[in-house]
């Protein structure tokens, strides 16, 4: 699977920038970012089943982040990496640009397929946290809506069940890291198991609300600070959603 998603990326650059070169009026963006719908899905609305997470739409700092933590290494996925490699922190900005300013309407949720105990633990932990295992509320970061919030977080909703948990699962064990202070890693340390599919359960099965567009400022004060984050009182990538 991999090397065949290598393989298409790299044929996708070799005819984009081809094209490019013999006529300047095809250097348009849609063209541009050819490389990255190829695997995210027509204008970047996701697969389906959502192996490759939907990026139309999601904040232009959360983009512009994750594009350099997989360009230099935090997140681990060899052919982002390759893709990214040899491309300027401008372009990069452009590319965040364009995919954050698409409004795009978002599927309905796939029913959970867990247990009412377990999809109402998911809720406490993303509505609520646990304060006893200093678990901050999802919703202290991701917004009251969990739709993110600009410039830098994104929103956790319009994600597969199977993609949560495994991003979150990538913190714990360290293929994905974010500038420091990498505050998603101290979360996920906390974690359990059972936690990780509770909250995953429970936030694939929500409706995405006004477009999935990110709250404008945090509502209160988060709880700690994140690296590549703008937090209200301190200069501070945190989130899961890519």
């Amino acid at each position: 699977m991999m090397r065949w998603v290598r393989v298409a990326l790299v044929l996708c650059v070799g005819l984009i920038g081809s094209a490019a070169q013999a006529d300047p009026a095809v250097d348009d963006m849609r063209l541009r970012v050819l490389a990255c719908t190829a695997c995210h899905g027509k204008e970047g609305r996701a697969t389906p089943g959502a192996y490759f997470p939907r990026i139309a739409g999601k904040p232009a700092g959360y983009l512009y982040n994750q594009l350099l933590n997989f360009r230099d290494g935090r997140r681990s996925y060899p052919p982002m990496a390759h893709l990214l490699d040899y491309l300027t922190d401008d372009y990069l900005h452009e590319i965040a640009g364009y995919f954050a300013a698409l409004e795009l309407p978002y599927a309905p949720p796939e029913p959970a397929p867990a247990a009412p105990a377990r999809l109402e633990r998911g809720r406490q932990l993303v509505r609520q946290g646990d304060e006893g295992r200093k678990i901050p509320a999802c919703s202290q970061c991701h917004g009251d809506a969990m739709t993110g919030v600009a410039p830098s977080v994104p929103g956790l909703l319009g994600l597969s069940r199977d993609y949560v948990s495994s991003q979150l699962g990538a913190w714990q064990t360290g293929q994905r890291r974010a500038q420091a202070p990498d505050c998603m890693a101290r979360i996920a340390h906390r974690l359990s198991v059972e936690d990780v599919g509770a909250i995953a359960a429970w936030l694939s099965a929500q409706p995405v609300p006004g477009q999935g567009k990110p709250a404008s400022a945090f509502k209160g004060e988060p709880p700690m600070p994140c690296g590549g984050v703008r937090m209200p009182h301190a200069a501070a990538s945190g989130g899961v959603g890519r």
